[in-house]
């Protein structure tokens, strides 16, 4: 007798579908782009301070001033020092002279009134006076130098503003003694620096360039857009995490720092493959036992797509499928078990039946 083996064929094989798996929601902090403590380069009495609490700064304005009577004392000696210019004009005018007499000492050797000697010496004249003119010269540039230190040594009694931003701290007043303490802080909040510590089971599916979500407790900046910028290669291991850090745009500094915040990436999926189908199996007419090899399915590779390329997950058809195939088979089936089955005999008693189902 045949023996018949109906199996459940996949109709989805080969079939891929891309899905988008959202990221758990993960808590983060709004922080300035920069924050620095800016201070003195010099020690001495604060003058002048020159911002205040929550004032617009741009980079390299002055903040604050300390007391420099002395400095600017030394730098007016030195400029006109460098503008001096009587050496210089007195020695160019010896060596014109010493010219004229080199040059009237040459005629009247040619006419035989003056000796050999006194051209020499008159040559040497001209020579030195030369030299003065070199010497003047360089004296000047050189008070042009002490000039210019005298003022670097003049600004160091500012404290100016290292970039663009705000003031948010007063740590001095006037009349304090500055030696190494800061004077104010100043941070920069145009682009603010969003950071975010992911779990390592994560890593890998966030890159630089990114786009994320950013969601704070304030109803005006309740859904915010963020670009990541920066990921960890190192995962901490006594956290077993990560950081990311990304950059949010605030060119109206309407967005405050210092805001807890939540991130949302939106991270893809590898597409699903259907497993194949498996191949019918017909037993054998003898009473050998059939064996089946159990199939083995390709694990799927995670594959991280751009945002632009998602496509959301739909729910296959494969219940309604499998529905319209059982029906399909349904008249077949029942002629199946309507066929008369063969007495068995004792010899096989020992065979395995095949029920169908």
């Amino acid at each position: 007798m045949k023996w018949f083996l109906t199996p459940l064929v996949s109709v989805l094989a080969g079939c891929m579908t891309w899905s988008t798996v959202r990221a758990e929601s993960m808590g983060c902090l709004v922080e300035p782009d920069r924050v620095a403590d800016v201070g003195s380069q010099s020690v001495g009495v604060l003058e002048r301070l020159m911002v205040e609490r929550g004032d617009k700064v741009t980079g390299g304005q002055v903040l604050a001033r300390l007391s420099a009577q002395v400095e600017r004392a030394s730098v007016s000696v030195a400029e006109a020092r460098s503008q001096a210019d009587a050496e210089v004009r007195q020695a160019m005018a010896a060596h014109e002279l010493a010219l004229r007499k080199l040059e009237r000492a040459r005629d009247l050797l040619k006419q035989d009134f003056v000796s050999d000697q006194a051209l020499d010496q008159a040559d040497a004249e001209a020579r030195v006076a030369e030299q003065r003119v070199v010497q003047a010269r360089e004296a000047q540039r050189v008070a042009q130098r002490e000039y210019r230190l005298s003022a670097a040594q003049l600004g160091q009694r500012d404290v100016r503003s290292p970039f663009d931003g705000i003031v948010i701290e007063r740590y001095r007043t006037e009349g304090e003694r500055i030696e190494r303490e800061p004077v104010v802080r100043v941070a920069r909040i145009d682009p603010l620096r969003v950071e975010a510590i992911m779990p390592a089971a994560q890593f890998g599916s966030i890159a630089a360039g990114q786009t994320a979500v950013i969601r704070t407790d304030l109803p005006a900046f309740s859904t915010l857009n963020a670009k990541v910028v920066l990921v960890d290669r190192v995962i901490d291991p006594a956290s077993n995490s990560f950081r990311v850090r990304l950059t949010l745009p605030n060119p109206d500094h309407r967005i405050p720092a210092g805001l807890r915040c939540k991130v949302d990436f939106a991270v893809a999926s590898a597409p699903q493959a259907a497993p194949p189908a498996a191949a019918p199996v017909v037993p054998p007419t003898g009473g050998a036992r059939v064996s089946r090899s159990p199939v083995v399915r390709p694990a799927a590779t995670p594959v991280a797509l751009p945002s632009s390329q998602i496509v959301p997950q739909r729910h296959a058809p494969e219940r309604t499928i499998t529905k319209q195939y059982m029906a399909s088979r349904e008249p077949r089936l029942q002629m199946a078990t309507g066929l008369a089955l063969p007495r068995r005999s004792s010899v096989d008693d020992d065979r395995p039946l095949l029920s169908l189902r």
